[in-house]
């Protein structure tokens, strides 16, 4: 809009350059003829007049910044009953004004439960080989993974480890890791 009131603003000014150059012109021709006693005008040089070039500039195109992609644990529940397993979710989301590329493949995915200090399971533990998988996630918007827990305790190497988590209404916290990124801790009970 400011560009359009600058392009009529410069082509009234033109107009009225050209309008007083004209009127110059015509009363010279006259005043001319009328002292010229061979009714002869003089030959005029031809006027020239600046024009300005109108220019814009681009707005400037946004950026992702990864700085402002988040990561956020839930559960789809809070308590669980004997044999029902948690859903553990990692929303991912871009707080950007630009679309942003995240690897939000499996390497660099990480559920990790733990009771207190003791780290109970990570679904880094035994996985065979991560995978990436780049999408692009657009500004304001979500991408989510939900993981079935089941209800079962890993090692680091994948281990093999007996004891079972759960019982009698213990709690329990999921973080969500992407990356360098992680979550704040959801707190879950198992019964």
């Amino acid at each position: 809009m400011v560009f359009g009131a600058l392009l009529v603003v410069l082509a009234m000014l033109v107009a009225g350059i050209m309008a007083m150059t004209s009127s110059r012109a015509s009363n010279a021709d006259s005043g001319a003829s009328k002292n010229d006693p061979s009714g002869a005008a003089a030959a005029q040089a031809p006027q020239v007049v600046p024009t300005v070039a109108a220019t814009t500039t681009p707005a400037p195109t946004p950026v992702c910044d990864l700085n402002l992609v988040t990561v956020t644990a839930s559960t789809d529940q809070p308590s669980y009953a004997a044999g029902q397993n948690p859903v553990l979710s990692m929303k991912i989301t871009n707080g950007g004004s630009a679309p942003c590329q995240v690897n939000v493949g499996t390497s660099q995915m990480e559920f990790l439960v733990t009771s207190g200090e003791d780290r109970i399971f990570s679904s880094k533990d035994c996985q065979a080989k991560g995978e990436d998988l780049v999408k692009q996630i657009d500004p304001g918007k979500s991408e989510t993974a939900n993981f079935v827990w089941q209800r079962n305790r890993t090692t680091e190497g994948c281990g093999v480890v007996s004891a079972k988590p759960g019982a009698g209404g213990a709690y329990y916290t999921f973080k969500a890791m992407l990356g360098n990124k992680a979550s704040t801790k959801a707190v879950f009970q198992l019964s």
